[in-house]
């Protein structure tokens, strides 16, 4: 197992890590949290080498993906960087990219009566106001769990608060700073039920976060 207990903090500089092949060729991951080696709870960055092909398969309790580069393919469509994906228990396919492509990818993590699939084009989908002057783009929300991705501008301060059912974040551009330290681009973080912190940003940032869905 991997970063599997939710009670801790975890942080991971996604740039320092080495790419571990997975069982299919051309097909390579950043494991960040893994319950088992090929089954179960997975989060990691995954590597397409271009022509690289998934063989078919289905999703036990969901699939989500952040395309991060180039472009992720499937039979129903070619989804550049910036598509989020939501892939229910259900769904099948077999995933391939032409050009290669990198991606934020969660397994095995959706609560049961979550069955919606989901694809948006988050650069084609305006962002909203947030706190502050935070730019805000909602991507899915069931029961108490929220993803979106953040744009924060240069020297935003937002308020310390607690992450009630936890939060996790990936740092696509920018760095993101608080308290405990700083993350740059292609850092994951994931921080327990209740903990607190005081985030800021001295460039702008963009991130994917998610609260509200770790064990309580």
């Amino acid at each position: 197992m991997l970063n599997m207990d939710f009670e801790k903090r975890a942080v991971i500089e996604t740039a320092r890590q080495g790419w571990v092949a997975s069982p299919m060729p051309g097909v390579w991951r950043k494991p960040l949290a893994r319950e088992d080696l090929e089954r179960g709870h997975a989060t990691s960055i995954v590597r397409y080498e271009s022509g690289a092909r998934f063989s078919a398969h289905d999703h036990p309790q969901g699939e989500e993906i952040l395309v991060l580069q180039g472009v992720f393919s499937d039979e129903t469509g070619d989804y550049p960087a910036g598509t989020y994906f939501r892939n229910p228990e259900g769904f099948r396919h077999a995933p391939f990219s032409v050009e290669g492509c990198v991606l934020l990818v969660k397994l095995h993590q959706f609560q049961p009566d979550d069955t919606e699939h989901v694809v948006i084009d988050t650069h084609a989908t305006p962002f909203q106001p947030g706190s502050g002057n935070l730019r805000v783009l909602p991507l899915h929300n069931h029961g108490s769990e929220q993803v979106a991705l953040v744009r924060w501008p240069a020297g935003e301060h937002f308020q310390a608060h607690t992450h009630f059912g936890g939060e996790e974040i990936y740092v696509i551009s920018g760095e993101l700073k608080d308290e405990h330290g700083s993350y740059p681009q292609g850092t994951w973080i994931r921080s327990p039920h209740l903990s607190k912190h005081l985030p800021f940003a001295e460039e702008d940032t963009l991130i994917w976060v998610k609260v509200g869905h770790l064990k309580q």
